[in-house]
């Protein structure tokens, strides 16, 4: 495993502007994957080294199960969200791959340095930016409000122990964001988390009939995803879907249904 330098250290000017409470974001490659560190062991997230676009680990492909609540032919036409840029994954793949606009909410500047300078994040165009910000308060700004049809939430900090985010007010917020047909997707991980606490609070916020989820990872991640407005689709038509997902971009859809359900039902 090689170890890669600190952002710091790929841009000197960075530490002139960086408040001493974020960590230092570096990197290591395994094999054939490069993983993003933020001081710790933790992994952040991951990129393969011959395919930036791919989606390396199992949670942060179930993060992409709001594709089987729409069609797909409209995914071109929606907005995404990432609260939490970690490796520019989801951010890439809904730019890239879906053709989607989308917005990454990001509070440390190293995170988006490492990104752009180890992780293969195109600068900012017309379809996709990152806001340097306080995911918990840009989220407040109405001009996100009702916008959102794809919210994805994955918040740790450098000893990743429990979500940093993880209120009933938050999940208000979260729910104002999305469009009537938006999904918010939510990786619940860290050994100070619980996860049945976490879900009341989304429920709560959604309401019961809304919230969905994984069984969880092998790792330990467990992805919930909760409806702005509630559907109970037929397992035909989610099998559906998800042929057509794996078809056009090769997301292991099919096995999503059956290890997907509501958590009331």
């Amino acid at each position: 495993m090689r170890r890669g330098v600190s952002a710091i250290e790929d841009n000197p000017a960075i530490l002139k502007k960086r408040p001493q409470a974020f960590p230092e974001v570096n990197y290591s490659d395994n094999g054939p994957v490069r993983h993003l560190h933020l001081g710790t062991a933790w992994v952040q997230g991951s990129m393969y080294l011959a395919d930036p676009l791919g989606l390396v680990h199992e949670y942060v492909q179930r993060m992409m199960a709001w594709l089987l609540f729409v069609e797909p032919d409209s995914v071109k036409d929606r907005q995404a969200m990432q609260l939490g840029l970690g490796a520019g994954s989801l951010t890439k793949f809904c730019a890239k791959e879906l053709r989607m606009n989308t917005t990454a909410v990001e509070l440390n500047p190293q995170v988006l340095q490492a990104c752009r300078g180890w992780f293969k994040l195109p600068a900012d165009n017309a379809s996709m930016h990152v806001v340097l910000a306080d995911a918990a308060q840009e989220i407040q700004n109405p001009k996100w409000w009702d916008r959102v049809d794809a919210l994805q939430v994955d918040l740790y900090d450098h000893e990743a122990a429990a979500p940093v985010l993880d209120s009933l007010p938050f999940y208000n917020h979260c729910r104002r964001l999305l469009t009537a047909e938006g999904c918010m997707t939510v990786n619940l991980f860290g050994r100070a988390s619980s996860f049945e606490r976490s879900v009341e609070k989304i429920a709560a916020a959604f309401g019961n009939d809304a919230v969905w989820a994984f069984k969880p990872t092998r790792e330990g991640n467990t992805v919930v995803l909760a409806q702005h407005t509630v559907s109970r689709p037929k397992r035909e038509t989610l099998m559906a879907r998800a042929g057509a997902i794996e078809l056009r971009w090769g997301l292991p859809a099919d096995k999503w249904v059956r290890v997907f359900k509501p958590v009331m039902s």
